[in-house]
């Protein structure tokens, strides 16, 4: 079993920055990363990273070259640098770890939400 924990959430106005931590604990972590979802809103990948020759990192389109992802291999640990917020980045934002390199099964944790409004 693997336990994931996340912090770093809170309000932010549109333009500002939040970074978010992950620490995971258990078994032999592959991949992290962080998804999330919006009131109405299925969940969608935000970003992932994994330890790999190739498909290390993968952000969703919403998101490229405003996050960044960036992972601690020794200690399980994935932040996620969020510049530029806008109002459509609102939603609650869920950590999870995964065993596999693909990322099959995902571990989560409970999520931290993030508000960007002025």
């Amino acid at each position: 079993q693997v336990q994931v924990a996340e912090s770093g959430g809170g309000l932010v106005q549109p333009g500002g920055s939040l970074r978010l931590s992950c620490s995971a604990s258990g078994r032999d972590v592959k991949r992290m990363g962080w998804y999330r979802q919006a009131p109405g809103n299925e969940r969608e990948l935000v970003a992932t990273i994994a330890r790999a020759r190739a498909g290390t990192v993968r952000y969703a389109d919403s998101v490229r070259g405003r996050f960044t992802i960036s992972r601690e291999y020794a200690n399980n640990t994935v932040w996620l640098q969020m510049n530029n917020l806008k109002p459509e980045d609102t939603a609650v934002y869920y950590c999870f770890a995964s065993t596999d390199v693909a990322g099959i099964e995902k571990f989560w944790g409970q999520g931290t939400q993030v508000t960007v409004s002025s």
